[in-house]
């Protein structure tokens, strides 16, 4: 585990060499498929230092890796404007360096440690390469939402570092505290990371006001860090769990009803991309605090296949909005007389999106859907309104934007690029064609 570590750190030089932007890229491709060829086991293996490597944690770091180099990929703009696209790509690897410390180490404070430092690189993206004035704004939204539960969850490392005398992640499943506040400490954090309905409001903002590649990492990965810390936690505290469960699948199951029709008055393609990220997540909150097999499988699924089709559907946005300079739906439309090729990626990314199969968002929701059910036959009625009404918004918004009169006020334009096709391939082949591996994500509880 530590080789990718020295391969990272010897990258950051190349950030300051001339045409190396590609180059970068490239390596990230190597270093994806040299992390595939790793030996897994049903426990920590690859175990080097204070890392080491599970199913759940494999699985999230491949995709960090596969998002940081579609990032770089997406943002061709900005090597071809020449704003600042070194410490672009100095930023990037950053980033990727935390969410890959994050994932591998098996100490709970050193988690901690990336988790909270992952959200710089997050914020210097938004604050330094955003589009409008009030990225500022969103930048101090996202900072203060995350830090506010920040300081609970050292103080609940501490206090379970005092009683366990270790942090080791894997010694946890021999000990069950049954404290409420403890409780209350270690989770309420991922919850805000996830978001959960109540504490989502930074995330519309931030991913409005990103660039493209900060939307993309935001959707992809960031989100995924509350539901890993959730599944690491949960194991500590299972009899409290069982008492308090209910209120967190309540809330979740009613915010994300709440939110799919929220998503449907959205008028900005980036926002209703956004609020449909909180829909998913909040299923995959309520699947893991039925603290049951199904759930947890389905719930590590969704979030690995929310990731990829999230990420996409950002990208798409984006190849819109270089064409029209808005994010309107007004003005996004009729989209299908300039671009009828991108019309079918959008087709093909809604349709995901909305867990069509063969994607892995179909497993994931069966997987969330059969654990809710089997916890409480009531929540069957939240779960068909989410079902119906992700799929209304999906299809309104591939409707809203491909159909209709388009705007008259556009005056240059140009087809997709191949490079802008590829992204939405690279996007789409790992999403459907992983469903023929899912056997890997339902032996690692």
């Amino acid at each position: 585990m530590f080789k990718f570590i020295i391969m990272m750190i010897c990258m950051i030089p190349l950030c300051f060499l001339k045409n190396m932007f590609w180059m970068i890229q490239m390596m990230l491709f190597l270093m994806m498929f040299m992390f595939m060829n790793l030996n897994l086991s049903l426990y920590f293996s690859n175990l080097s230092y204070m890392f080491g490597c599970d199913i759940i944690s494999f699985g999230l770091i491949l995709l960090s890796i596969w998002i940081c180099l579609l990032m770089i990929m997406a943002s061709e703009n900005l090597l071809k404007m020449k704003f600042y696209d070194n410490f672009f790509l100095l930023n990037v690897l950053l980033m990727m360096f935390m969410l890959y410390m994050t994932f591998s180490v098996m100490n709970l404070f050193m988690f901690y440690l990336f988790f909270e430092g992952s959200l710089i690189p997050t914020l210097m993206l938004i604050v330094g390469w955003g589009y409008q004035p009030e990225r500022i704004q969103a930048g101090i939204y996202l900072l203060f939402y995350t830090l506010f539960a920040s300081l609970p969850l050292l103080l609940g490392i501490f206090y379970i570092f005092n009683e366990m005398n270790c942090l080791m992640m894997y010694f946890m499943k021999f000990y069950d505290f049954n404290m409420f506040m403890l409780y209350i400490s270690m989770i309420l954090a991922f919850l805000i990371k996830m978001p959960m309905y109540f504490v989502h409001l930074w995330l519309p903002k931030a991913h409005v006001e990103a660039p493209v590649s900060g939307s993309m990492i935001l959707a992809g990965v960031m989100l995924k860090l509350g539901g890993y810390g959730l599944l690491r936690i949960m194991v500590l505290f299972q009899m409290m769990n069982l008492k308090m469960n209910f209120i967190w699948i309540v809330m979740s199951l009613i915010g994300g009803f709440y939110i799919s029709l929220k998503c449907l008055c959205q008028l900005d393609i980036k926002s209703l991309i956004a609020y449909s990220s909180v829909a998913h997540m909040s299923l995959v909150i309520g699947g893991i605090m039925t603290m049951n097999y199904w759930g947890f499988m389905g719930s590590y699924v969704l979030m690995i296949g929310h990731g990829l089709c999230s990420s996409g559907m950002f990208c798409l946005a984006n190849i819109n909005y270089e064409r029209l300079n808005s994010r309107s739906l007004f003005i996004n439309k009729g989209m299908m007389s300039f671009m009828p090729s991108m019309s079918l990626w959008w087709f093909l990314l809604l349709s995901s999106n909305m867990a069509a199969p063969p994607s892995l968002n179909l497993m994931g929701e069966i997987s969330l859907i059969n654990s809710l059910i089997g916890w409480s036959y009531l929540s069957m009625i939240l779960l068909m309104l989410i079902s119906f009404f992700s799929a209304s918004y999906s299809l309104f918004l591939y409707s809203f934007t491909q159909h209709g009169k388009y705007n008259m006020g556009i005056y240059s334009f140009y087809m997709g690029l191949s490079r802008e096709y590829l992204i939405l391939l690279l996007h789409w082949l790992p999403l459907n064609l992983l469903i023929l591996k899912i056997d890997y994500s339902m032996i690692w509880f």
